[in-house]
């Protein structure tokens, strides 16, 4: 009686006050034991269609009307009708506080089980890491969404819908090539958005007409290279965010044309750290949860069923198919990411002889709490690796490098299990999470707004990978259609 009076939860049915309970205890251990830093938990319970709205509005609590959102969510719900898949467990966003939405659905051990893994685990991971902190504002960010969607709707109202949409398809389409790759500043407070966008409603409504098509225009053949060079400089070219050049320089924008840009760039550049991050995120929140999990039912605060349960979850989510196996669609980064984080502990409490040479600040330290802490914090998936990728692991995922050229029609193994072969498969898993390398890179390198007006694109091949032509023609339609004159892309090796 007394054991089972300390238990959280007892068979599969969850009540608030059960899972008020569980995240309390889950504190704990979370924040006590393994010294995690949060923004305050708001979980909240949703149903199966929410999630489908959740999925389709890219897991945003807020967002603007889109065509596009409502065709992913017939697509996702008929998918999920079919039984063709399945919802996930929890969507969690980097918001302060950092919003947590759990499926009605859940068994109470799988509701505690993500509250793990992404009130705690996640959370912590948003808040503390460098990527996180640099690119994006968890204060702001819900304030910045509903501003977004009340501009976007005054504007369909006053400029009618159809011309929104087209605006936003384009905007769209460039979102990829729409974010700053290094420092910028953080996202403006609603009352500057506001106050930014009455001021340029103003100004439209004081000007007739569109004032850049009354400057002097004059050949290009007349401008002097030095002039050029001195332009050029002026625009700082070459850049790399489209979406912003084109804010700032399109000679056929309207103001609030310009400000659709700016909320559709601001949203990719939300999301840019995620993509960079997705193994270290997920290792994290699975770490944590796994951690959490073994603890409470070491307190005995669950009991056996509900491990047993919480185990063939977690084992569901790291399965990972040889690269022979019908499923395989690559590394499975919850596999990989956990993999290194337990590996870390491993090497802080129990070295061997090849981890202490390898990992020689690491090996035997003992605090590997405090390690796991520091490259939470310090590294993106790419340095990760790179830094923590061990031998062990490698050989546990039966990891290899191969080369795979146009001009050779074999494939060739280059990295196994040796002393060399351990550094090729390090570096190469590394250089495959580098989205600097896997992302193409697109440079604005000229215009002459005085002159013709065409917009000059440079595309810098990697490996002598060119762009899939349809997809080159189709966004180049898009950003035509933004620019106003015509627009050419450069191939440069």
């Amino acid at each position: 009686m007394a054991e089972r009076a300390r238990l959280l939860f007892e068979g599969p049915d969850w009540s608030f006050d059960k899972l008020r309970r569980t995240h309390d205890a889950l504190a704990e251990i979370a924040e006590g034991e393994l010294g995690l830093d949060i923004f305050t938990n708001q979980i909240e319970i949703i149903s199966a269609e929410q999630m489908l709205d959740a999925y389709a509005s890219v897991g945003m609590p807020l967002m603007y009307r889109h065509w596009s959102f409502g065709k992913h969510f017939i697509h996702h719900e008929r998918q999920y009708r079919k039984g063709a898949r399945g919802l996930a467990y929890e969507i969690v966003i980097n918001s302060n506080p950092c919003i947590s939405y759990c499926l009605e659905e859940n068994t109470m051990a799988l509701q505690a089980l993500v509250m793990a893994h992404a009130a705690f685990g996640h959370n912590h991971f948003f808040k503390t890491n460098h990527l996180f902190r640099q690119w994006t504002d968890p204060d702001g960010i819900l304030d910045y969404l509903e501003y977004a969607r009340d501009y976007i709707a005054a504007c369909e109202e006053r400029h009618g819908q159809r011309a929104v949409e087209t605006l936003l398809d384009s905007a769209h389409a460039l979102m990829p090539s729409g974010v700053f790759r290094h420092r910028r500043p953080p996202l403006p407070s609603l009352r500057e958005q506001t106050e930014r966008a009455r001021q340029r409603r103003v100004e439209a409504e004081r000007s007739a007409d569109y004032l850049f098509d009354t400057l002097l225009r004059r050949e290009s053949d007349d401008e002097t290279p030095d002039r050029a060079r001195e332009r050029r400089a002026t625009m700082r070219l070459p850049e790399e965010n489209l979406l912003y050049f084109v804010e700032t320089y399109s000679p056929t924008l309207e103001p609030w044309q310009r400000e659709l840009l700016q909320i559709t760039r601001n949203i990719a550049q939300y999301f840019y750290p995620q993509k960079q991050t997705q193994v270290m995120n997920e290792g994290c929140a699975c770490f944590v949860h796994f951690h959490c999990m073994h603890r409470l039912h070491e307190q005995g605060r669950i009991d056996d069923g509900a491990l047993l349960e919480i185990l063939h979850n977690h084992a569901n989510v790291l399965t990972q198919p040889g690269f022979d196996d019908p499923r395989y669609g690559g590394l499975n980064p919850y596999a990989l990411g956990f993999a290194m984080m337990r590996d870390i502990k491993r090497i802080c409490t129990e070295p061997s002889a090849e981890d202490r040479a390898w990992f020689p600040d690491l090996a035997g330290c003992g605090d590997w709490r405090a390690a796991l802490r520091q490259a939470w914090a310090s590294y993106r998936d790419e340095s990760f690796i790179q830094q923590y990728l061990s031998p062990r692991v490698m050989r546990e995922l039966r990891l290899f490098a191969c080369s795979d050229t146009a001009e050779d029609p074999h494939v060739t193994i280059t990295g196994i299990h040796d002393e060399a072969g351990y550094r090729e498969v390090r570096d190469t898993l590394a250089h495959s999470r580098d989205i600097s390398i896997s992302d193409p890179e697109i440079l604005v390198t000229d215009v002459d707004l005085l002159g013709d007006r065409v917009l000059h694109l440079q595309h810098v091949m990697r490996d002598g990978v060119p762009l899939d032509e349809k997809a080159r023609e189709a966004t180049m339609a898009h950003l035509r259609s933004l620019w106003g004159y015509p627009v050419v892309l450069q191939e440069a090796r």
